[in-house]
């Protein structure tokens, strides 16, 4: 049975909370400091002194951070920079001579041999065994590379659980924050892979999966840099996911190292992200949420925020984990703090649905297309194929008459909607490629441009 998974998000205020924002100023400049000399080389400076924060060094190494990770490069230490400085994530330095990535060392053996030194006691033994086979066997899917596992002396790549300094001069730094790193291909210390025991280890979306984080860990252990595509598991930033971990761009990174898998494996890699400036680009959803617009597009997410000119592009599980990878619409209701979202197909024989007297009332609906709340009004407008419902929030009935043709209501439009926002006295309809510009009061499409003029492309 194929259901709709229509959740409705109470917008509570960690949803979107700057978790720095309480910080004082001379603070929020010496966590940023710390980031920067940790990430992107920056040198040791006089710890948050106005003269530190201002100098050029400090705003070109936030620049550098910025570019690195697809926000709007100002220099300057804004809100979005501080939020991302914040996400857990893993310890190897994004830039930077201290990874050696550039020179391209990778195992001269196909044959790797690792060890588990020891054990987190957030897990049994065996999930942590299994974890890491897997984590492994992902990387062999795709390359020649098989994984030996010894269960004494030294191996290529040793594997532990430690806490702060222990014992390789690059220490954690306790909950969240820094989740594990790994050294390049080489004798000695490298492939070690190190994970931090301060951080709660699970095997499911619970705290931080262990799976997920060693699969990125043993990238670098096998000689991977970071990758500044956010749907790319060498993403820098930790983001829970099912299935298949690995992106296009993984993949074409360690077969540039090692060469495909002659075994001819078939894998299902996941898609990069989506480029908001491609000029075929479409939404999957559009909603206002508190001021800023949310779309929706694959598993990701871009934030449109009025005060910055760069839209911040996320994964949908990074700031809502229960909410599925595709989401087909959604829409905000500002009056209770709300955001309906909606993804999958609806069969009338549930009753499972938290919010299905919305539903039961659409009989004929399968699918929502598109959706969008009209303050002016106090009506929401639902779009499924070639035609649309209007529906009463307050009273919590659908309004009589509909369904309605698209066509007919709505003329110079496209005969269906993939997502829908309602802003300034003007909606915003977009299909496949092209975004309608219509006004609601004069009941006619002012203009047509390009979807992707909405992420200021």
């Amino acid at each position: 049975m194929e259901i709709t998974y229509l959740l409705l998000l109470v917008v509570v205020a960690q949803s979107f909370a700057m978790p720095l924002s309480s910080l004082e100023e001379t603070d929020k400049w010496l966590l940023a400091e710390k980031y920067l000399r940790r990430f992107y080389n920056l040198r040791a400076g006089l710890q948050g002194t106005k003269t530190h924060r201002s100098s050029d060094a400090m705003h070109a190494k936030i620049r550098e951070m910025q570019s690195f990770f697809n926000l709007q490069v100002t220099g300057s230490l804004d809100a979005n920079t501080l939020e991302l400085m914040s996400m857990a994530r893993c310890g190897v330095p994004d830039v930077g001579e201290y990874n050696h990535f550039p020179r391209h060392l990778k195992w001269q053996n196909t044959n790797v041999t690792f060890r588990i030194v020891n054990y987190t006691p957030d897990l049994k033994k065996a999930d942590v065994d299994r974890a890491i086979h897997n984590a492994f066997n992902i990387w062999a899917d795709v390359t020649p590379l098989t994984f030996k596992k010894l269960h004494e002396g030294m191996a290529d790549i040793m594997i532990s659980f430690g806490t702060k300094e222990h014992g390789d001069f690059n220490p954690f730094d306790g909950p969240d924050g820094l989740l594990a790193h790994a050294y390049p291909p080489g004798r000695d210390i490298g492939g070690d892979t190190h994970f931090d025991e301060d951080e709660h280890w699970s095997k499911d979306s619970d705290a931080y999966n262990l799976f997920l984080v060693a699969t990125h860990e043993f990238g670098h252990a096998l000689g991977l840099s970071h990758s500044t595509d956010p749907g790319a598991l060498m993403y820098p930033v930790y983001s829970y996911s099912q299935g298949y971990p690995l992106s296009e761009d993984d993949i074409t990174g360690i077969q540039a190292l090692y060469g495909p898998n002659p075994r001819h494996r078939k894998v299902k890699p996941k898609p990069d992200a989506p480029n908001k400036c491609d000029p075929m680009l479409n939404f999957d959803a559009v909603t206002e949420l508190r001021g800023e617009t949310i779309i929706f597009k694959d598993r990701f997410y871009w934030r449109l925020h009025p005060q910055f000119a760069e839209p911040e592009q996320t994964l949908i599980k990074s700031t809502w984990p229960s909410l599925p990878n595709k989401v087909d619409a959604a829409y905000e209701y500002p009056e209770k703090d709300m955001v309906f979202i909606f993804s999958g197909k609806y069969n009338a024989g549930n009753t499972v649905l938290t919010y299905r007297y919305l539903i039961h009332l659409m009989s004929t609906v399968r699918t929502v297309d598109a959706a969008v709340y009209i303050p002016d009004t106090g009506k929401t407008l639902l779009f499924s194929e070639e035609h649309y419902w209007s529906y009463d929030e307050k009273t919590n009935t659908m309004d009589s008459g509909f369904p309605r043709s698209i066509e007919m209501d709505f003329p110079g439009m496209a005969e269906e909607v993939d997502a829908a926002v309602y802003q300034y006295g003007y909606l915003h309809f977009f299909h496949e490629h092209t975004q309608f510009e219509y006004s609601y009061s004069a009941r006619k499409v002012i203009q047509i441009v390009r979807t992707n003029s909405f992420l200021n492309c």
